[in-house]
C-alpha cells in the first residue's frame, strides 16, 4: 500500500503538538463505515478506502508509541514506525472476522514499535530471538514480582524462578540483566534533578489479570447480545448475513444470488440491511445485559 506518502509527517520530536493536532481532523469511523471501507480495499484494491482506514487510525498509533517514550528514542521516529505497523494490519486486515480494525491493528503497531526499539537499542543487537524480546521488555517485571532488587547479578533462585517464568534458559536471564544495568544505563537518573529513572518509564507489554477479565467478559456479552439479535432477521435475511458476515471464508454474492434468484447487488443490500438490525438490536443487547434493571420489592 502506497498511501502513505499523503500520510501526515511528524519531521521532529519539536513538531509533536503540531502533528497531533493534525491527526486529530480525521474522523473516527463507525462500524459500518469501516466494515465497507475494509470490503472495497480488500475485495476492489481501493486505495482511496485503504487511505481513510489508515488515517482514521493514526490517534491509536500516536497514543501507543507514548507508551514508548521512555526508552530515549526520537518520538518520531517511534510513530513513524507505528504508522508502518498500522499500514501492515490495514493490508492484512479481514472484516468479515467480525472485529474492528483498532483492536486487530494494535498488535502491529506494538510489533513494528518494539521491532525498531530492539533495531535500535546497543545492548540488544546481539539478541532479536522471540524469548530475547520478551525477556527484554519482561525482565525488570518478573524481578519486581520476585523482590529481585539486586544492582549487579541476581542470585542463582531468582535467576531460576526468572527463567521458569518466562520459558527462556538461565544463562539468557544472566546476560540480559547485566546488559540492562550496565550498557544501557537504565538506572541513570532522567534528569540530573531528578530521582526518576529510565527504567521506571519502560513499558510493560504484558496484559494485567484485570484487563483479560473486561476484556473475556465483555466478548462473552458481544456474543450473547448476537444470539440473541439474531431473531431480529427473516429466514432470507439470516442465511445471508450468517453466509456473509459469520463465516471464515464469506459465501460469494454470485453463490448467494443464484440461490434466491436475485441479482447481486440485492442480496448486497439486504446483507447491509440486516447488518444495520443486527447491530441495533446487539446495541440494545448490550444495554440490557450491561445496565440491567433492579428488581423493585414488589417484584
Amino acid at each position: 500500500m502506497s498511501s502513505s506518502s499523503a500520510l501526515p509527517t511528524l519531521a521532529s520530536d519539536s513538531g509533536l503538538s503540531r502533528y497531533l493536532a493534525e491527526i486529530r481532523r480525521f474522523p473516527m469511523l463507525e462500524p459500518q463505515e469501516e466494515y465497507m471501507l475494509a470490503k472495497r480495499w480488500k475485495e476492489h484494491g481501493d486505495r482511496i478506502a485503504a487511505h481513510k482506514l489508515v488515517t482514521s487510525h493514526l490517534r491509536l498509533v500516536a497514543k501507543i508509541a507514548m507508551g514508548y517514550r521512555g526508552y530515549g528514542l526520537p518520538i518520531a521516529e517511534v510513530v513513524s514506525e507505528g504508522n508502518v505497523g498500522l499500514m501492515q494490519a490495514v493490508k492484512r486486515f479481514e472484516p468479515d472476522k467480525g472485529f474492528r480494525l483498532a483492536t486487530y491493528a494494535m498488535w502491529w503497531i506494538k510489533a513494528a514499535i518494539q521491532e525498531y526499539i530492539l533495531r535500535s537499542w546497543s545492548l540488544v543487537k546481539m539478541g532479536t530471538t522471540a524469548n530475547q524480546k520478551k525477556l527484554f521488555f519482561n525482565l525488570r517485571k518478573a524481578k519486581g514480582q520476585i523482590s529481585a532488587y539486586e544492582d549487579g547479578d541476581l542470585l542463582p533462585e531468582h535467576v531460576s524462578t526468572i527463567a521458569t517464568k518466562l520459558g527462556v534458559p538461565e544463562k539468557e536471564v544472566i546476560d540480559m540483566n547485566r546488559r540492562l544495568i550496565g550498557d544501557a544505563s537504565l538506572n541513570a537518573p532522567l534528569r540530573q534533578e531528578s530521582e526518576g529513572e529510565w527504567q521506571d518509564w519502560l513499558v510493560d507489554d504484558g496484559v494485567d489479570q484485570e484487563t483479560n477479565l473486561v476484556v473475556e467478559e465483555e466478548g462473552s456479552n458481544r456474543l450473547t447480545a448476537l444470539r440473541e439479535a439474531l431473531g431480529v432477521l427473516n429466514d432470507r435475511e439470516r442465511r445471508i448475513f450468517e453466509a456473509r458476515r459469520l463465516r471464515d471464508e464469506p459465501v460469494t454474492l454470485e453463490e448467494l444470488s443464484g440461490e434466491f434468484g436475485v441479482s447481486r447487488e440485492r442480496v448486497r443490500q439486504i446483507e447491509v440491511r440486516a447488518f444495520e438490525k443486527v447491530q441495533e438490536a446487539v446495541k440494545r443487547g448490550l444495554a440490557r445485559i450491561e445496565n440491567p434493571q433492579p428488581v423493585s420489592a414488589a417484584d
